[in-house]
């Protein structure tokens, strides 16, 4: 399901809490604001780590931010399902 998300957050124009910028981060999506990138969280609910964990790590990010990302990829994945 994780690997979806990725896949389709590709295919879907980047929401308000992504940023890619080629001076942060090699240009890898972060959140907003922060130096996190987006893998971060991606690789951290693959591991079986909660939201929790992630934002205990990444104290930057705020949780605003990671449900905002997860509701846009979900939208995304069931937009192109449709197709």
């Amino acid at each position: 399901m994780l690997r979806i998300i990725a896949v389709s957050v590709n295919l879907c124009s980047m929401s308000s809490v992504v940023k890619i910028d080629s001076e942060i981060m090699s240009g890898a999506p972060c959140f907003s604001g922060t130096r996190a990138p987006i893998q971060n969280l991606i690789d951290y609910l693959e591991g079986g780590d909660s939201v929790e964990d992630f934002l205990e790590g990444f104290p930057s990010v705020s949780r605003e931010q990671v449900i905002s990302f997860l509701e846009d990829a979900k939208e995304c994945r069931l937009a192109a399902a449709t197709k």
